[in-house]
């Protein structure tokens, strides 16, 4: 009977007993967690010994000190920031991280000096972006004299007195004269795109002296031996690289995330490649390999599901595509308009601007007119850009139209019989959506000039921009992405297309485009320092001067040339602006609906 019981006292106390232990090493546990970070962040006892190294082996400068720990407790937990890859522009350099980063967050960029480490220059960050999905862009200001542009990232408020451990191993600083820059997936072949090639521009090259190099590995950390397998490219044009997938990613697209791509130059053709492969000397091998030269890479392949959504919903009649840098004002205006015509899908490809687009993106997103804004920071690369929206629009989109900001499609005819022309553009494009010939739709551009203006106009460019040249100048065009050629070789003003294809230029008098090129002086001013296309020769360039793409008689200063208000100005045109205000104005404002209510 007593041994019973006390095996009824056991059973009945041991759950108790289990949960009071339990308790007490969990409370022992949180107390000496608690007391550990009291210590680090105690200004009795600084970490400064290089004996201590956090377990960081990442290239990055970041430091989790009292303010970061501070933070924490609040709901705000900083953690260190890897620092992946530096890219130093002529005008900036950039960090691309392996985190994402809240607009919110503040952040300095740190430099140390090139022969002292522990003298350290701090400077605002010029801005930071979401970049394909899983990394961020930091943009910085170029180093001061004397610091190295293996620069870090610090936490604002931050700070102690030893640097040194914090850079990292990797100082590599990439110049962009010569990087792959990004990388795509198009079914089994992967988009390589890079600077420094030296293709010619808008002609085809021999993809035989291309190769593609697929690795987990740091190909400027001579030492790193991981994992890398090479594929011969299939076309190669301008800055593009096409390769095919190495077989065990093509089987295995959940392994492909996140690796790394680059390109390698053979000097071998592929004939001779292929007649040797079996059989070479070892000496002749080993001279073979060392003549491969692997670019800079900064370039990572993520699986393109988020891409292909749409496939199985229905494409989009009509999308749009371009390319922009600080012309967010211009945008409301051009969304609104064209998705009058019927554009239902917006690919916006930002060049660094820093003139508030993203707010632009989310306001117009806002609205359902369906506006993306993807992060392209590769100055001068707008054919490259085009190619890789072409590429990721192709599974959403049947039309893809290409243009600026600045340029509106206008039907004169059935504009000036007083026909309505919401979704014209759409309709016109949906009767060959069946062609088995036509895959490119071009239409003529009419440039405008200031027109008397000294001030932007206040109703936008279709209403203010009333006279322009006699003749036509360039055209721009909509394609089908799935009839395009393999190299996505493109001109910016049109494509290559698979062969059997052809396009189409609709007549001047059914279709026009009114291309607001030259505005007052103050809007095309901002437009002087940089341009966006890779082959056109920025403004202050002393170098074909005669090219449609600069403004005859502008030279190479950003100087108002005498008259500037009256210049370009053939024929007085007000066939779009009346149209505009008969049709798109509140009939009891007169206000249209790009034109921000004032407050």
């Amino acid at each position: 009977m007593e041994s019973e019981q006390r095996l009824k006292r056991k059973r009945t106390y041991r759950p108790y007993s289990r949960v009071q232990f339990l308790s007490l090493r969990s409370f022992i546990l949180c107390l000496s967690f608690f007391v550990f970070l009291m210590f680090l962040s105690s200004e009795r006892f600084p970490l400064r010994t290089v004996s201590f190294h956090p377990v960081l082996t990442v290239p990055t400068l970041s430091i989790l000190s009292k303010t970061s720990f501070q933070d924490s407790f609040h709901g705000k937990l900083r953690l260190p920031l890897r620092v992946e890859d530096r890219v130093l522009f002529p005008d900036h350099l950039l960090l691309l991280v392996s985190d994402k980063i809240h607009e919110d967050d503040r952040l300095d960029c740190v430099y140390h000096k090139v022969l002292n480490d522990k003298d350290v220059v701090r400077q605002r960050v010029l801005s930071v972006d979401e970049f394909d999905g899983f990394r961020s862009l930091v943009r910085c200001p170029i180093p001061p004299r004397n610091y190295s542009a293996a620069a870090g990232l610090m936490w604002r408020g931050d700070g102690v007195d030893d640097y040194s451990w914090s850079f990292g191993s990797n100082l590599t600083v990439h110049s962009w004269d010569r990087l792959v820059y990004d990388a795509a997936f198009d079914g089994e072949t992967a988009v390589v795109f890079a600077k420094g090639l030296n293709l010619r521009p808008h002609k085809e090259s021999d993809p035989t002296k291309f190769m593609c190099q697929f690795g987990l590995k740091n190909w400027d950390d001579e030492e790193d031996e991981g994992f890398e397998v090479t594929t011969e490219a299939i076309v190669a044009a301008q800055e593009v690289v096409r390769c095919s997938l190495p077989r065990s990613l093509r089987h295995n697209m959940d392994s492909t995330q996140g690796i790394r791509v680059t390109i390698v130059h053979d000097p071998m053709p592929s004939a001779a490649r292929i007649r040797n492969s079996r059989s070479y000397e070892h000496g002749r091998n080993q001279r073979r390999h060392k003549d491969r030269v692997a670019m800079p890479s900064v370039a990572k392949l993520y699986n393109p599901t988020s891409y292909q959504m749409k496939r199985n919903e229905g494409k989009y009649e009509l999308c749009a595509c371009t390319m922009l840098w600080n012309q967010a004002p211009a945008l409301r205006e051009w969304i609104m308009y064209h998705a009058w015509l019927g554009v239902e899908r917006w690919f916006i490809y930002d060049n660094n601007s820093n003139d508030g687009i993203q707010e632009v993106v989310e306001e117009l997103d806002f609205q359902d007119y369906n506006v993306s804004r993807h992060t392209w920071p590769w100055i001068k690369t707008q054919e490259a850009g085009f190619s890789h929206c072409a590429l990721r629009a192709r599974n959403e989109c049947k039309w893809v139209g290409f243009f600026d900001v600045d340029e509106f499609y206008y039907f004169p005819p059935l504009h000036r019989r007083g026909l309505q022309g919401q979704n014209l553009l759409r309709s016109l494009v949906a009767n060959y959506s069946s062609s088995r010939t036509v895959a490119e739709i071009r239409t003529a551009c009419h440039s405008f000039g200031p027109s008397g203006l000294s001030s932007p106009p206040s109703q936008g460019v279709t209403v203010g921009y009333t006279c322009r040249l006699q003749n036509p100048e360039r055209h721009k065009s909509i394609v089908r992405p799935d009839l395009l050629n393999e190299t996505l070789l493109n001109v910016v003003h049109h494509f290559e297309l698979k062969k059997g294809f052809r396009y189409l230029n609709v007549p001047e008098s059914s279709i026009i485009i009114n291309h607001y090129k030259y505005q007052v002086w103050k809007t095309f001013r901002a437009k002087f320092f940089r341009r966006v296309a890779t082959y056109v020769v920025d403004w202050q360039e002393n170098q074909n001067q005669g090219s449609k793409d600069r403004a005859p008689g502008l030279g190479t200063e950003a100087i108002e040339p005498p008259n500037w208000r009256k210049q370009f100005c053939e024929v007085w045109d007000t066939g779009l602006r009346d149209f505009v205000l008969a049709n798109l104005a509140d009939p009891a404002t007169g206000t249209l609906p790009w034109e921000k209510p004032l407050l």
